[in-house]
């Protein structure tokens, strides 16, 4: 018998905090998951209570030692530290311990390269690395040489370590410009989408808050929902008929996290803009999580960094079926509504499709007449300033059900009666 099992890689996790330590053991076991996630396995940590990241090696000097020694004890084949690295502080970690040095940036950008379906995800996931790479090429080179591959390799490979910075500096401006078309793309569609006058909608939310769920529930979109950190992170957009006969755009959009890599948010911007062009923000939040409250406000500062902060927001806390959402508050006084769900079962969807509904007519009265032939031109009037939900011509003219304005309303009605 052979086992022919791929051998999971083993990390000690490091981290430097600087505060009171009152996040610590969310962004260690946050660090701990993202390691399972890229397909590796935490052994370990060790952690040092700090005035400020030391510039040279992260940690202290002393505290390298304590890393050495549980390197050493648990068999371990590198670090992940819980902050991105400097390339000093990179390389000199590589020098001393003679091991595999990550971060936690380089693990997020690693999971992503695996995760990246379409072309579009791919090109940003390249140009995040390459970027990120590029100012570490000697230290990783050396890094990677010691190990031979394994998480932190996927994406561009080995072999673009390899090239010097003036053909990863070309490489990067063909990927600008080839995402450059992507923006022009969704740009367009974004466009056709106003010009239709349909509302539009960005599921965001904490990585694994149940977004891509929700979509599948609410749309039969049935695109991947697994519980998992980053499961999706090709933006998925789906129509949604809603009880009244309206219908309104739902976009799902790339999980947040905390210490969100700026590599990311600069790569995949054209993809988080869906959210700042979005009319409203659904705001997807894990009810059961102990850490709920920090989470959405780590949403909320990625929004307002994306230029979105200002959106009309309805928070969905998700995942009521658990029995850990009964002991959360759930409360946002940010948000104009919110709502009990569960993505997995349906509760509460029902309401929520009511306000939905309720949203898309805010401001607007339904109309319904019979418009006359030889007043057809109000149509256009009503295809431009409200929403024509339906026509059908009849021997006596157009029969019309549209949601307008309240100003067209009276115009209408002083026209036709």
């Amino acid at each position: 018998m052979f086992d022919n099992q791929e051998k999971k890689e083993r990390f000690v996790l490091v981290a430097a905090v600087t505060d009171d330590g009152k996040n610590l053991e969310e962004s260690l076991g946050e660090l701990k998951e993202l390691t399972k996630t890229a397909g590796a396995e935490a052994v370990g940590s060790v952690v040092q209570m700090r005035e400020a990241i030391h510039p040279g090696t992260y940690i202290g000097k002393g505290k390298l030692e304590e890393v050495r020694a549980t390197i050493e004890m648990l068999g371990a084949d590198g670090i992940i530290c819980d902050d991105e690295l400097s390339p000093a502080q990179y390389n000199n970690l590589a020098d001393m311990l003679d091991t595999k040095v990550m971060d936690r940036t380089m693990l997020i950008l690693d999971i992503f390269a695996g995760r990246a379906r379409t072309s579009e995800g791919k090109i940003q996931v390249e140009l995040a690395q390459l970027h990120y790479r590029s100012a570490r090429l000697t230290g990783i080179g050396r890094s990677m040489s010691r190990l031979g591959g394994g998480i932190g390799t996927r994406g561009p490979g080995e072999k673009k370590l390899e090239m010097d910075r003036r053909l990863i500096g070309k490489r990067i401006g063909a990927l600008k410009e080839d995402l450059a078309e992507v923006k022009r793309h969704r740009e367009l569609v974004r466009n056709r989408r106003s010009k239709g006058k349909e509302k539009t909608c960005a599921l965001v939310g904490y990585t694994n808050a149940g977004k891509s769920t929700l979509l599948n529930h609410l749309t039969g979109a049935d695109i991947l929902a697994e519980d998992a950190l980053f499961a999706t992170l090709d933006p998925t957009t789906r129509e949604l008929l809603l009880p009244d006969g309206n219908t309104i755009l739902l976009t799902d959009t790339v999980g947040f996290i905390r210490k969100l890599p700026h590599h990311l948010v600069e790569a995949f911007r054209s993809t988080l803009e869906e959210a700042a062009s979005a009319d409203l923000i659904l705001h997807v939040v894990d009810a059961s999580s102990p850490h709920m409250d920090s989470q959405m406000e780590v949403v909320y500062e990625t929004l307002a960094m994306l230029g979105a902060g200002d959106k009309p927001v309805f928070t969905l806390f998700n995942k009521i079926d658990r029995e850990e959402a009964q002991d959360n508050r759930l409360r946002d006084n940010r948000a104009k509504k919110i709502f009990r769900i569960s993505a997995k079962y349906g509760d509460g969807l029902d309401s929520l499709a009511d306000a939905l509904s309720d949203f898309i007519t805010d401001g607007q009265i339904l109309i319904e007449r019979m418009v006359p032939y030889a007043k057809a031109g109000l149509i256009a009037r009503i295809r431009e300033e409200g929403r024509l939900v339906s026509e059908e011509y009849g021997e006596e003219g157009i029969a019309v059900r549209a949601y307008v304005p309240r100003p067209l309303y009276g115009q209408i009605l002083s026209e036709i009666g």
